[in-house]
Parts: C-alpha cells; sequence; structure tokens
C-alpha cells in the first residue's frame, strides 16, 4: 500500500510539473500520461509487471463513468440548442457509420473476419472528450458556426452508443442470435435514458424540494447517485454510461444550490480520473506487443482519419449545409482515446476469442490519434479559418462564471414574522440570494447556513443583476 501511495503522489507531481511546459509545446497532456505509464510499465525504467485486464477495466470503467457525467453536468444546454440536431445525429448515426466503415475497412484492407473487424470499429467508433477539450480549453481555441458547442455535444455524448455497439460485437462473436441482439440493443438505449433520467429528476427533486442537501454534503450526495447510476442499468442489460451522461446534462441544466461549488469538485475529480486512467492504461501496455502490431495499428489509423471519419462527418452532416472549412475541421477533431481502450478492455475482459491483441491494436491508434490529431488541431483549425477570436470557448461550459453586475436587498424582520426561529438556510428566500449581512441591534454579523433569524433584523442579502 505504501508503494501504491508513493507511486499516486509521483504521477500527481508530475503531471502538475509537465503541465504548462506541455501547453506551451503544443503537446496534449493526456499523450504524457500514457507515456508516463509505459515509462513505470514492465519494459520501462521502473519494471512494474503489471497485468491485471479485470482490476483494469473496474478502475477505468468506474473513471470513465465520472468523465462522461461531468461531461453532462458541464455542457450548458442553452448554448447547444442551436447545434443540437447535427451533435446528436453525428453522436448516433455517426457512432453507427464509423463503426460500419471501419468494419469494411479491416475486412477488406486487413482481411479480418467481419465480426471481429466489427468488434475493432465498435470500440473505435466513438471520439474522446477528454483529448480533444483539454486542447481546445487549454489553447482558448473558440471557434465559429458553433463547431465548438457541436464538438463539445459529440465527444461527450457518443461513448454510450459505442459502448452499446461493443456489447452488441461481443455478443456475435459469443455466437448469439438475432433476436437476442436485436433486443438487447434496446435495452441498452432505453433502459440507460431511462434510469439517467428518473435518477435526475429524483435528485433535482431532492436538491429543491427537500431540506437533506446542505451546502457541505451536495456533492457527496451527487457522488452517490453517481455509484448509483453506474451500478444499476448493469443489473438489466441497461448503458450506464448513458445514464450518466442524462444525468449529468439535466442536473447540470437545473437549478439547484451551489452548483458552481459541485462543478469545481468534480472538475478536479474529472482531471484525476484522467490522469489515473491514462497512466494505468501505459501501465498496463507492453511496448512490445504494441511495436508487433505497429503496421495493423497504424493502418487502421490511417483509414480511420483520413477515410472513415471524413467520409461519415461528410455523409451525416451533408443535409445541415455545413461550410467545407467546418467539414474539415470536424473530421479533423475525431480524436480517439482513453473510451476506446476501456471499451477494448472491457470485450478482452468478456472472454471472447480473438486472432489479434484488441487492447494494444486500439492502443496504438489512440496514441497516434492523441499525438498526431491532438497536437495538428489547433493548426487546422487556424489554416481552416475556423477560429473565432471574438468569443470565449469557456462560455459554452457550465463552469464558466461571467462577471455581472449584483444588486443589494435589504430586509427586515416584523415581529411575528415566520422566520423567526429559522435558520438562513431554512427560510423562503428569493431563488439565488445570498445572506451577506444580518444587523443585530446595530452589530453587524456575518451569517453562515445555521444563523438563526430572530426579529428586528435586518438581513442584507445580495441577488443577480436580473432581480
Amino acid at each position: 500500500m505504501t508503494f501504491v501511495l508513493m507511486l499516486c503522489s509521483t504521477v500527481i507531481f508530475a503531471a502538475i510539473l509537465a503541465h504548462k511546459f506541455l501547453v506551451k509545446l503544443g503537446i496534449p497532456a493526456l499523450l504524457f500520461f500514457l507515456c508516463l505509464g509505459m515509462l513505470f510499465g514492465v519494459d520501462g525504467v521502473f519494471k512494474i509487471d503489471y497485468s491485471d485486464f479485470s482490476t483494469t477495466k473496474d478502475f477505468a470503467s468506474i473513471a470513465l463513468g465520472f468523465i462522461i457525467f461531468y461531461g453532462g453536468f458541464c455542457t450548458k444546454w442553452k448554448t447547444a440548442t442551436s447545434i443540437i440536431k447535427e451533435s446528436v445525429v453525428l453522436s448516433t448515426l455517426g457512432v453507427l457509420l464509423t463503426a460500419l466503415f471501419l468494419t469494411l475497412c479491416c475486412h477488406f484492407f486487413l482481411s479480418l473476419g467481419y465480426a471481429e473487424s466489427f468488434l475493432i470499429g465498435a470500440v473505435l467508433s466513438s471520439t474522446d472528450a477528454a483529448s480533444i477539450f483539454s486542447i481546445v480549453r487549454e489553447k482558448h481555441l473558440n471557434l465559429k458556426n458553433n463547431t465548438a458547442q457541436l464538438l463539445e455535444i459529440e465527444s461527450g455524448s457518443n461513448d454510450p452508443m459505442s459502448y452499446a455497439l461493443t456489447v452488441l460485437a461481443i455478443a456475435i462473436l459469443k455466437g448469439q442470435s438475432v433476436g437476442f441482439v436485436s433486443i438487447l440493443f434496446f435495452k441498452q438505449i432505453f433502459l440507460g435514458v431511462l434510469t439517467g433520467v428518473i435518477i435526475a429528476k429524483f435528485a433535482v427533486f431532492v436538491f429543491n424540494k427537500t431540506k437533506l442537501i446542505t451546502s457541505g454534503n451536495g456533492s457527496l450526495f451527487l457522488t452517490a447517485l453517481v455509484f448509483l447510476t453506474f451500478a444499476l442499468p448493469e443489473t438489466y442489460d441497461g448503458n450506464q454510461f448513458l445514464a450518466l451522461y442524462f444525468l449529468g446534462i439535466i442536473i447540470g441544466n437545473s437549478t439547484i444550490g451551489n452548483k458552481s461549488v459541485m462543478l469545481n469538485f468534480y472538475d478536479g475529480i474529472t482531471k484525476l480520473a484522467q490522469i489515473g486512467i491514462f497512466f494505468i492504461l501505459g501501465l498496463l501496455a507492453t511496448p512490445v506487443k504494441v511495436l508487433d502490431i505497429i503496421f495493423t495499428g497504424g493502418v487502421i489509423f490511417l483509414l480511420l482519419t483520413f477515410l472513415v471519419r471524413p467520409l461519415m462527418v461528410w455523409f451525416v452532416l451533408f443535409g445541415f449545409r455545413p461550410s467545407k472549412s467546418q467539414i474539415i475541421l470536424i473530421s479533423w477533431a475525431g480524436l480517439r482515446g482513453v473510451a476506446s481502450v476501456v471499451f477494448a478492455i472491457i470485450a478482452m475482459d468478456s472472454g471472447v476469442k480473438l486472432d489479434y491483441d484488441l487492447f494494444h491494436l486500439v492502443f496504438l491508434v489512440s496514441i497516434f490519434s492523441v499525438a498526431f490529431q491532438g497536437t495538428l488541431l489547433p493548426y487546422v483549425a487556424q489554416k481552416t479559418g475556423m477560429v473565432d477570436s471574438t468569443g470565449d470557448i469557456r462560455e459554452i461550459f457550465n463552469d464558466f462564471e461571467e462577471e455581472c453586475a449584483i444588486k443589494f436587498l435589504s430586509v427586515t424582520i416584523p415581529p411575528e414574522h415566520e422566520w423567526i426561529g429559522k435558520t438562513i438556510q431554512d427560510i423562503d428566500s428569493p431563488k439565488m440570494a445570498l445572506a451577506l449581512t444580518i444587523n443585530r441591534k446595530g452589530k453587524e454579523i456575518l451569517p453562515n447556513n445555521c444563523t438563526k433569524i430572530m426579529a428586528g433584523d435586518r438581513i442584507t442579502f445580495t441577488l443577480p443583476s436580473e432581480y
């Protein structure tokens, strides 16, 4: 245990120290964590022999669940309404077409069987939100024609579809019937959405209609719901990643108290999850095995990047009449990353028999994608003329806090008022109001949630300017 804690500490310190240096060089930070994991691994400098796919699957799946939840929680729905149709089509039909196009490519170019080719297509069919937005936000890369919002919704919501296709591919490889596979796909989508919506509505009710949640335990309550939403769908073949995305997007776009505190909390949790998941995937990888399939992985990366993704984007978005520059940028922004590798591990841990090393194959494609596409993404955005220098990329996220005017409201509590004897957190004050001071018999008091109100108190609230 001591060694594990020291290793975790070393990795986090390395992440902090390397961050600014990597940003200046234009190298995606997540690529550094993969390489760091390989450095500690069995063929690296520190020779840690780690090959536990089952433990990695469990840890990586939970970490990915938090990343997907935060992707929804952080999405500002009102900025995405103008491109919601394009985003949804990309994250559903686009994922399916990517899987099918890549299946055909693997079969005809690499002579793999259709079922195995479909598994490769399924695990590589989604784009990686963590990789894309770590680059976009660090480079302050705001994009024209709502392209940043489109990429945000697509990359944040297409992992559940990719996971559903991966589950189907595993069922096909295990010899399940067409009827079984069809029902399984329906259950994955329908029960995943239903679970996420029900738990999210319950959470909003608890936050707004009960006194159970105080300022100190909102994040804990939400974390418990994330674990519940992750675990529950698995008991009835629902899609837990889809449920988590809906949980995040509904709660994130509802009016609840202390949301900014929870956003900051989950921002930190998500960064830690990204570091941990990329590091452990690098630790699990064996460089010698990666080199054995470098040709196959390179071919798949080239097909995916320069044929499959552009063809899919053009086909799906053709009816929305995007510009040529937007098509090029969206095609280039189709980075593969942690989700694809996690789904590959899930497939390998399921017990299906494969003629190739799926984990190292997908791992190699993801490294190529993050290193090549991720590094050149700002350059491609500039060259296509898609950079919008007048906007702020942070505005499309819920964790963006604008500078805004506030106004003050002072209320004197008369005798026999219903607030007398209640605490600040229990009173029915105006929405978004914050008790700033209480003047009690000429004395100024700085209140907290547990401060009781007395007759004659003059309470000063701060309110947003729109009130």
